[in-house]
């Protein structure tokens, strides 16, 4: 009889094998059998049959974590190249590019310098100038979007991970109870919390360790707890601390507390993979595109400052109006502090903008020294006095004034937000003989264009990135920049992509249903009964004999 409850228990294991064969999350399972302790006779030990141990599934630990590996990178590279993919194809995009708008610009100075003394050709440069400084501003829309894109989907992503993680909690419950019933694995709920680890794992990297009783813990970044047991910590989508337009994630405590997490504790899935894109490429666009758009106004307007309009006199205003660089301090700062960007002294229009760069920049100030960094290569200049810190900030082109106090923290943004309010100043744009396209010296401003000739030379001069590159080449080492990182995010996320079917084959091929292997056990567990099912009408058969005695 044991041989027949053996062989109908493996019919059935098998016959659920292959009813969920399609079914996602799903692990083979088999059968484990052993003896019965044997009965001990004056002829010897006679067996007493067998017995299923239990029902075990076919999963290996090993090959379960490289799954989980790839596909967490998997994740985070779709993400990411799906991301920056937009910015390329809008870089690529030659008829909304800033390029073409600047040579417009240019050409439109020239017919200033051939016929300064006529205002259409100032009206022409100035509706040149006004169609690039609109491109600027589109682009910088688009990017907005972008951006605000990312921090929707961060604070939806979080959400997901939080619903994945209650019912991991919830899961480990019902495991440990059902458990605790009998012994036996609760297989149909193990797997069931594999697939909400894995799904989890796509939107965010996570470890996992198991306790004594079969529940799962899990962990994010260096060790921050998800999931322990059937405890859950709450993570939350905010805004940071240091930027408040930017969404951060944190972790709750149990008290309340939220605790932000550093960007680079936050890895894998496609909540790695939206942070990723957004440090890596989208806030280096907006600082590019805004580096153009600093350097084109600071040194356009250095060189205007220089000349005579119409009437032969100094110019009233610059020629183009940008911002002064956005200072954001901590949410917990008590003190101020504040940038302009820096008047370059006479003679000195072409290259005193040279260093400014596309990075952004934190003053910290801990009661006895201030420390300015640029964030883009970590350069720090540490000084106890604050005039001595804004003598280095002017080096980078903008000046620091106000009054931080112990403890504060602010990020200084040069370029970030420049492109959006650039334009043409008010006062240009309805008065083009305001435009100093006349030099100084001993001129009347009527009929000399020498300054309008020296402005559109400064296409050619190299007044950006230290003196090295020109307005056109630094936006066009910009456009490689982003072409260069989309590529290398397709090729790692094809690369990625394949690790992991291999990772996922060689873990079907331990824990997956083959229909053929089935097959094969259905034959020998049907076998099995009916030989036991024989066994049983031949002792039946022989009792029935001696009954007749």
């Amino acid at each position: 009889m044991t041989g027949i409850n053996a062989a109908q228990t493996g019919l059935l294991t098998t016959s659920n094998n292959i009813a969920n064969m399609s079914a996602e999350g799903y692990t083979r399972q088999r059968i484990v059998q052993a003896s019965n302790p044997t009965v001990m006779t004056g002829a010897g030990g006679i067996g007493q049959g067998t017995h299923v141990v239990t029902v075990e599934r076919m999963y290996n630990q090993a090959l379960n974590k490289q799954v989980l590996s790839a596909q967490t990178s998997v994740s985070s590279l779709d993400t990411y190249y799906s991301q920056i993919s937009q910015i390329d194809n809008m870089l690529a995009d030659k008829d909304a590019g800033i390029t073409p708008l600047m040579q417009q610009f240019f050409n439109g100075i020239q017919s200033v310098v051939s016929t300064p003394s006529l205002i259409s050709s100032r009206q022409s440069m100035i509706s040149a100038a006004q169609t690039m400084v609109t491109g600027f501003q589109s682009m910088y829309s688009r990017l907005d979007e972008l951006e605000s894109g990312v921090n929707s989907q961060i604070s939806s992503t979080v959400e997901s991970i939080n619903s994945y993680t209650q019912e991991i909690a919830g899961l480990n419950q019902r495991i440990i109870s059902a458990s605790a019933l009998n012994g036996q694995p609760a297989n149909d709920l193990l797997d069931k919390r594999d697939e909400l680890v894995s799904k989890l794992n796509e939107l965010v990297k996570v470890t996992t360790t198991t306790d004594s009783n079969g529940s799962y813990n899990v962990f994010v970044g260096s060790g921050q707890q998800l999931v322990i047991g059937t405890r859950v910590t709450e993570m939350v989508a905010l805004n940071s601390s240091a930027d408040q337009s930017r969404i951060v994630v944190g972790l709750k405590g149990a008290t309340g507390n939220v605790q932000e997490l550093p960007e680079s504790l936050v890895t894998g899935g496609k909540l790695g993979g939206l942070l990723s894109f957004r440090s890596e490429a989208l806030d280096t666009a907006f600082n590019q595109l805004g580096l153009m758009a600093t350097s084109l106004a600071l040194t356009f307007n250095a060189q205007h400052d220089l000349g005579l309009d119409l009437d032969g006199n100094a110019p009233a205003n610059d020629f183009f109006s940008i911002s002064d660089p956005t200072v954001i301090g901590k949410s917990t700062n008590s003190g101020t502090l504040s940038a302009t960007w820096v008047t370059p002294p006479p003679n000195n229009g072409t290259n005193f903008y040279t260093n400014v760069t596309a990075s952004d920049y934190q003053l910290s100030y801990d009661g006895t020294n201030y420390t300015l960094k640029r964030l883009s290569d970590n350069q720090s200049w540490v000084d106890s006095s604050f005039a001595n810190i804004n003598t280095q900030a002017q080096t980078q082109g903008f000046s620091l004034s106000g009054a931080p106090a112990s403890g504060d923290s602010f990020t200084i943004q040069p370029t970030k937000d420049i492109a959006r309010l650039f334009s043409v100043n008010a006062s240009i744009a309805a008065n083009p003989k305001g435009i100093a396209a006349a030099s100084a010296a001993g001129s009347t401003g009527a009929e000399d264009g020498s300054n309008a000739l020296k402005l559109g030379n400064l296409q050619i001069q190299n007044t950006t990135s230290g003196g090295k590159a020109t307005f056109q080449d630094n936006y066009a080492a910009f456009v490689n920049d982003i072409g260069n990182k989309t590529a290398s995010a397709e090729i790692s996320s094809e690369a990625q992509t394949a690790l992991y079917n291999q990772a996922y084959s060689a873990k079907e091929a331990v824990s997956g249903v083959n229909r053929d292997e089935e097959a094969a056990k259905l034959i020998e567990y049907q076998q099995a009964y009916q030989a036991s099912a024989k066994v049983l009408e031949i002792a039946s058969s022989l009792f029935d004999t001696l009954l007749a005695l």
